[in-house]
């Protein structure tokens, strides 16, 4: 497949199709196509040509690809920007264009137990793979590691960058975290558009999305860099806030970009975000029900009084989203989840709509109060009358690396952090003689 922007890796994909058309979402307009892939057309001589004419087979999560005519005169209309194909979670494959020079470690901050491993890791990248390590100038703040005099030597040889600064989006070539859970959100923060592969070590709390153990951190490092690995490409939110430039003590509040175009956005603030989890908005502070307006494709759907509501992706189906109730979504499925916060409704349930549709959020004109709004569980902001919150599918996915394969990875995930359908096993029945 074709690159992903400004990186040297690319997604090996050993699919069976006769082309695959472009991952993007509603809001490129065609123009930011990330992965793209052709195959040799299969032969007409071919025993398999004979039944394609039939079915299409590819290897998706939904088996064969569904015939677009219907009956002697009806099609499906070619809508190219709106094609979006699943891929077979088996067949993706880490490979390399180039091979890697440059990592970027990000380490959980304020937790000496992980100082150990961090030395070990960059010591290993550094001296044995001679690869250019990049850390955050916070993390070599950290007391820990500011007071290891034996780590000063090796710390001269990181390239630092500070987060919301400097620009290392075409610096790193792939991602190694060390911590729970939340690294891998964080890492995912830090890029706002093409995201280097991830590598997470399970070294906190959870772990859900950090499959690997770090013990045998050495040989599973040498086969990423090696391109050996399975990957999974995790779903990310493209977000964008709209708030009204209101004026404190007189003065424009001047802390975000004012979008002065003379179209109906004029005099207002836009900030964008990629989240890979969800995006919150609850009643925050205020002792009153939220009151928001749901639009779907520019559509009101509904109005969400209670706590809150919760946008989320697949991945982020397994965090907020199951806590109050909803499902739990694999990461290939292209979906994304709506899950009220106590509703007060007893028939609002959560709702999965497809990927790619545009969910914008709004105060409800008889909201009594402001709502707030957070991604990933950062950047938590007020919003008032007059401000929007618009959700869609990103362009822009999180390939995370496996440790084994997508499907495996996720039950295993689920069985051990989340004690999914764990109980008792119920005794056989032991038929006695005398019963018969």
């Amino acid at each position: 497949m074709d690159d992903f922007k400004g990186s040297d890796w690319t997604l090996n994909s050993d699919l069976s199709t006769e082309s695959l058309s472009s991952y993007c979402c509603s809001a490129c307009d065609g123009s930011e196509k990330v992965l793209r892939s052709r195959t040799k057309a299969r032969s007409l001589s071919s025993p398999m040509a004979h039944s394609s004419a039939k079915f299409r087979r590819t290897q998706s999560l939904h088996g064969p690809s569904p015939v677009t005519t219907f009956g002697p005169k009806a099609c499906m209309l070619n809508n190219p920007k709106a094609v979006m194909h699943i891929q077979d979670p088996a067949s993706q494959r880490l490979t390399w264009q180039k091979p890697p020079e440059s990592v970027l470690v990000i380490k959980k901050v304020r937790d000496p137990s992980l100082l150990q491993p961090f030395k070990e890791l960059c010591i290993f990248l550094t001296q044995q793979k001679k690869m250019v390590v990049y850390v955050e100038r916070k993390v070599l703040e950290d007391p820990a590691v500011a007071n290891d005099e034996s780590f000063i030597p090796i710390k001269k040889n990181f390239c630092t960058f500070t987060e919301d600064y400097d620009d290392i989006s075409n610096c790193v070539d792939f991602i190694i975290c060390l911590g729970g859970d939340g690294t891998l959100l964080y890492a995912s923060s830090l890029f706002q558009e093409s995201v280097p592969p991830v590598m997470a070590f399970h070294l906190g709390s959870l772990g859900f999305l950090t499959p690997f153990d770090f013990s045998t951190y050495q040989s599973q490092v040498t086969q990423v860099i090696e391109g050996n690995a399975a990957i999974i490409l995790r779903t990310r939110l493209k977000v964008k806030v709209v708030k009204e430039c209101r004026e404190k003590n007189g003065v424009a509040d001047e802390k975000s970009l004012i979008i002065t175009t003379g179209d109906t956005e004029s005099n207002h603030k836009t900030m964008q975000y990629q989240v890979l989890n969800e995006v919150v908005v609850d009643r925050g502070p205020s002792s009153y029900l939220s009151n928001v307006d749901l639009f779907l494709d520019g559509h009101l759907i509904t109005t969400v009084q209670g706590d809150g509501v919760i946008v989320s992706t697949p991945t982020g189906s397994t965090a907020y989203a199951v806590a109050a109730g909803a499902s739990m979504i694999h990461p290939n499925v292209p979906a994304t989840m709506i899950t009220p916060i106590c509703p007060h409704s007893l028939s609002f349930r959560p709702i999965i709509v497809p990927a790619g549709v545009e969910l914008k959020i709004m105060l409800s004109q008889e909201a009594r109060n402001t709502a707030w709004v957070s991604f990933d569980g950062r950047r938590h902001q007020e919003i008032a009358h007059g401000d929007s919150i618009t959700i869609t599918t990103s362009c822009f996915p999180v390939p995370s690396i496996c440790f084994r394969d997508p499907m495996n990875d996720w039950f295993e995930s689920l069985a051990q952090c989340l004690h999914w359908n764990v109980r008792k096993k119920q005794s056989h029945l032991i038929c006695e003689e005398e019963d018969f």
